[in-house]
C-alpha cells in the first residue's frame, strides 16, 4: 500500500502540471456545448443527462489511456524505464497507481459538464440518486485505471504508443454506450458491449440522474467492480510476462 501511495502522489503532481491533462479538462467542457447544442436544436431537453454524462467517460477514458501510453514512453525517452524495472518496486503496482492517480484528477470533468448545461444553456441535472453516482463513479475510475494497465503492457512492446491509443478510443466510446446508448447499437453487438466497463457505468449514471428508482444497482455496481478487476488482472499478468521477454531480448530500452 505505501509503494501504491507514493507512486500515486508522484502522478498526481505531475498530472497537475501536465498540458495533456489541461487539454483533456478543457475539451471535456466544449464537449458538452456541442452535445446540448444539438439536443436543444432537436428540442430534446430531457437527453441532458446525455450530454452531460457523455464528456465525463470520454474524458476520463481518454486521460487513462493517454497516461497509460505516455508513461511508458516519457520513460523510456528519458532512460529511466530501465530503472524503474530493475527496482525492487512491482512495476505493475506503480503503473496501476499511476493511471489510478489520473483517472482520479479526471472526474473533475462531471463538475465542468454540469456548470456548462447550467451556465450558457440554463439547464439543471439534478442527482436524484447521489450515492448511485457516486458508486459507480469511484468504481469506474479504478476499472479504466486498472483496463488502461492492462493496455499499457502492449505499450512496452511498440517504439510508440500512439497507434494504439487512437485505435482504443472511439471504439470505445461506441460499444461503451457514451454517446447513444448500448439498446440502440445493432443486436449481434449488444452481448460485445457488455464485456466493457463503459456500458455498465454509462447506463448506471444515467438511471443515478433519473427519477425513476435504480433497477439493480448492486450487480450493476458488481460488474463494474469485476470487469475492472479482471482488466487489473490480465494487465498484471501481462506486464510480468512482457517484462521478462524483453529482458531476454534485450529490448526493453528501443526506441
Amino acid at each position: 500500500m505505501r509503494l501504491f501511495r507514493d507512486a500515486f502522489r508522484f502522478q498526481a503532481a505531475l498530472t497537475l502540471r501536465s498540458p495533456d491533462t489541461v487539454h483533456v479538462l478543457v475539451t471535456a467542457p466544449l464537449y458538452t456545448v456541442v452535445f446540448m447544442a444539438i439536443s436543444r436544436h432537436a428540442h430534446r431537453t430531457d437527453l441532458a443527462a446525455y450530454a452531460v454524462l457523455a464528456p465525463v467517460l470520454m474524458s476520463l477514458w481518454s486521460l487513462a489511456l493517454l497516461t497509460a501510453g505516455d508513461l511508458i514512453s516519457r520513460e523510456r525517452s528519458r532512460g529511466t524505464l530501465e530503472a524503474m524495472v530493475a527496482t525492487p518496486a512491482s512495476f505493475p503496482v506503480v503503473v496501476l497507481a499511476r493511471i489510478t492517480a489520473v483517472t482520479t484528477i479526471s472526474t473533475v470533468s462531471f463538475v465542468e459538464s454540469w456548470l456548462v448545461a447550467w451556465w450558457p444553456f440554463g439547464v439543471v441535472v439534478r442527482v436524484e440518486h447521489p450515492l448511485t453516482l457516486l458508486w459507480c463513479l469511484v468504481l469506474s475510475a479504478l476499472a479504466m485505471a486498472g483496463t488502461a494497465s492492462a493496455m499499457s503492457a502492449l505499450y512496452v512492446l511498440l517504439p510508440t504508443a500512439r497507434t494504439l491509443q487512437n485505435s482504443f478510443t472511439y471504439p470505445f466510446y461506441l460499444l461503451g454506450g457514451i454517446l447513444v446508448p448500448v439498446s440502440y447499437l445493432p443486436e449481434w453487438l449488444r452481448p460485445l458491449s457488455r464485456l466493457v466497463f463503459l456500458s455498465w457505468s454509462s447506463d448506471l449514471l444515467r438511471s443515478a440522474l433519473s427519477p425513476a428508482p435504480v433497477v439493480d444497482e448492486l450487480p450493476r455496481l458488481a460488474a463494474i467492480a469485476v470487469l475492472g478487476a479482471a482488466g487489473c488482472a490480465v494487465g498484471g499478468l501481462m506486464i510480468t510476462r512482457i517484462l521478462r521477454r524483453v529482458r531476454s531480448t534485450g529490448t526493453l530500452a528501443r526506441t
